[in-house]
């Protein structure tokens, strides 16, 4: 008997049926075991979150995870923006108290110099004298003047970049 012959003789048709019947008897017992198996899930989740479903527990609090991650992502933005913005505000601050002229008694003439994180922005020079006082003003870019400084507002300059007291 050939193998052409055999696949159309009764035999082959019963054993080929027999196989179906086995195949389909075994899925219904897988989709009973997977029910039987679903509920038994469920249970457990329900006595796993007291009586509430804790599968939507979870899903809930993940939705508030990725919330807070938004918002930190928002945070984090806004901060940098704060720290650039910081760097160009006057931060750094250089104080020298001096006696300008030798008939004025106490060191009531000063230079001050005021800049941000860049090294930029200007030094006060207050010159008191008996008679009148006056405040000169020069930019400071880079730590530096394109104006003469004179020594007080050089050290003035250097404490403020220096952080010095």
């Amino acid at each position: 008997m050939s193998v052409i012959e055999f696949l159309r003789s009764d035999i082959f048709l019963v054993v080929l049926l027999a196989i179906c019947i086995l195949l389909f008897i075994l899925y219904i017992i897988n989709v009973a075991n997977l029910r039987k198996l679903r509920k038994s899930y469920l249970t457990f989740m329900k006595k796993l979150g007291n009586g509430q479903d804790f599968d939507e527990m979870l899903r809930g609090y993940i939705n508030r995870v990725e919330q807070v991650e938004k918002k930190n992502s928002e945070i984090i933005s806004y901060c940098k923006v704060i720290d650039e913005n910081i760097k160009r505000c006057s931060q750094k601050v250089g104080l020298v108290r001096y006696n300008a002229f030798k008939d004025t008694g106490s060191d009531l003439s000063f230079a001050l110099a005021i800049l941000d994180d860049f090294n930029n922005g200007v030094v006060l020079n207050g010159i008191y004298a008996r008679d009148c006082s006056n405040i000169y003003a020069k930019p400071i870019e880079n730590g530096e003047s394109k104006y003469v400084l004179s020594n007080e507002e050089k050290e003035a300059i250097y404490k403020a970049i220096n952080d010095v007291k």
